[in-house]
């Protein structure tokens, strides 16, 4: 159940009956190149989403416990929705994104060649945003805003 912190947020709204199911005023979503490999999905999902719990801390609930008081790291405080999309149709998405100032993660093809953080971001900043081939990105912010970037790509099956 929600706080009336978290709703004053804006991270999400419920009326406090703890049956309703909350509706989220933003969105998480991936945006997965429909050519990848099962593999690769997973991987770039895990990569692209790690990023956007440091750059909006709000999208973070609380740690987990069980009740043997074992404790869990948080998580995401909502749904991570998960589409694919041909090459051309991600390019547009990530322009979209950028052109509504929306946080965003990429990933491009050069990053299954490289083991490490530092050669990750090296990989990236040697091509401009126009060039980079794209198989994931991540994006974060109102739901109408991410709705618009995701014109044309599909749920993830």
């Amino acid at each position: 159940m929600r706080t009336d912190d978290e709703t004053e947020a804006g991270t999400g709204t419920c009326t406090g009956d703890e049956n309703e199911p909350v509706r989220f005023d933003t969105k998480i979503a991936v945006l997965l190149r429909d050519d990848l490999e099962p593999w690769q999905r997973l991987n770039v999902t895990a990569f692209v989403v790690s990023g956007l719990g440091t750059a909006s801390p709000e999208v973070i609930g609380e740690p987990y416990t069980d009740a043997d008081d074992t404790a869990y790291l948080p998580m995401f405080r909502q749904p991570v929705l998960v589409f694919e999309a041909t090459k051309e149709t991600l390019t547009a998405a990530h322009s979209r994104a950028l052109s509504r100032s929306l946080l965003s993660a990429v990933f491009t093809s050069d990053l299954f060649g490289t083991g490490n953080d530092r050669d990750n971001r090296a990989a990236v900043r040697a091509v401009g945003k126009d060039r980079l081939d794209l198989v994931g990105m991540a994006v974060y912010g109102p739901r109408n805003a991410v709705d618009k970037v995701l014109k044309g790509a599909r749920m993830h099956p």
